[in-house]
């Protein structure tokens, strides 16, 4: 089965964190979020993924390549203006001649069994599945209603929570037939959610849905990065790709210069090429970048540092995010912020 995922948008909730690069190349745990994504596939034997791509193209197409070094086979679909989620999919067609999945780019469901997935769809021999997750408040989600055989029956688009009769919504992944990008009109912009979907109940298609209990999240804007990352460390949820020496909860990659009296308390992963100073305090869960200076006296409490960042001494960041190449003053005291090399804006966690 061949998969399609979507990573076109601009990533405009993200902002800060998307003004410089694309929201499927931003760092969890170290590695671009869609490199989290691809080892999922894999893991399902799913090697064969389409790329359908707007927004800073060039910049994903230069990390992963053809997808060798990832073990994929990589195909990028490029859109000349933005076609929705649909018409990113229509603008695949040429490469779609069997059942396959659709992922939505930052949508994060890493216990998902896929092939039980696939086993639904072609036992009730649907024309499209969407996999559905249960929200404690659905009215900021689709909303998907189906009856006793899962078969679906309306779509609500973020209902008022009083409207709401169920809080199964839609979790942005599915299985789609070739057939169904018939209904997808060539060239326009198009939804899945508003257009395509319910197209195909309003003239009788099969479309299911399957419901999934385990991890969920909308990785859409700083504040649900933050968390993501932290889940991870926490080992609340999973992902194949920490590869690093782990000691005692703290994951160490090559060349890091740590002094002797640092102190660092788990879980904290240190990326290569970084240098810890003297007295410096590191509380985790925590994620340091390539080629980081943090120097001497610095405290670091549950922050997301990127690469190529040096901290001045004496400063202290609890619950941040800080972006590729910045350099943050002596004597700060920063929290609940996203830091990058040209403002500061708070995160609201």
């Amino acid at each position: 089965m061949k998969a399609v995922i979507l990573v076109g948008g601009p990533g405009m909730r993200l902002r800060p964190l998307t003004d410089n690069k694309p929201k499927s190349i931003v760092p969890v745990l170290n590695r671009p979020i869609l490199e989290h994504t691809l080892a999922y596939l894999k893991h399902f034997g799913i090697v064969d993924v389409i790329l359908a791509m707007s927004y800073l193209p060039d910049v994903i197409r230069e990390y992963f390549g053809d997808g060798e070094r990832c073990g994929m086979r990589l195909t990028y679909c490029l859109e000349k203006e933005p076609l929705g989620t649909a018409g990113a999919i229509k603008n695949s067609e040429t490469y779609l001649d069997s059942s396959f999945l659709v992922l939505n780019g930052d949508n994060v469901f890493t216990d998902m069994n896929l092939h039980d997935l696939l086993a639904f769809h072609l036992a009730k021999k649907a024309k499209a599945t969407i996999a559905l997750t249960w929200v404690d408040n659905p009215s900021a989600f689709g909303v998907v209603e189906t009856d006793a055989e899962q078969r679906v029956k309306r779509f609500i688009e973020k209902p008022p929570l009083s409207e709401a009769k169920t809080n199964w919504i839609n979790a942005g992944c599915y299985i789609l037939e070739p057939e169904v990008l018939g209904e997808i009109p060539q060239g326009q912009h198009y939804m899945l959610e508003k257009g395509l979907f319910p197209r195909l109940l309003d003239i009788g298609k099969k479309v299911y849905g399957y419901t999934y209990k385990g991890y969920w999240l909308d990785m859409g804007t700083p504040q649900k990065y933050f968390n993501f990352n932290m889940d991870l460390l926490l080992l609340k949820t999973k992902s194949p790709l920490i590869a690093a020496e782990e000691t005692n909860g703290v994951y160490y990659s090559k060349d890091i210069d740590i002094h002797p009296t640092a102190k660092i308390l788990a879980p904290v992963l240190i990326d290569d090429g970084c240098k810890i100073g003297k007295d410096v305090h590191i509380k985790g869960p925590a994620v340091i970048g390539k080629g980081c200076v943090i120097n001497n006296n610095v405290s670091l409490e549950q922050v997301i540092i990127w690469d190529k960042v040096n901290i001045g001494q004496h400063s202290r960041l609890n619950r941040c995010i800080v972006s590729d190449d910045t350099t943050i003053a002596e004597n700060q005291d920063i929290r609940n912020s996203v830091i990058t090399p040209s403002r500061t804006v708070p995160l609201s966690l």
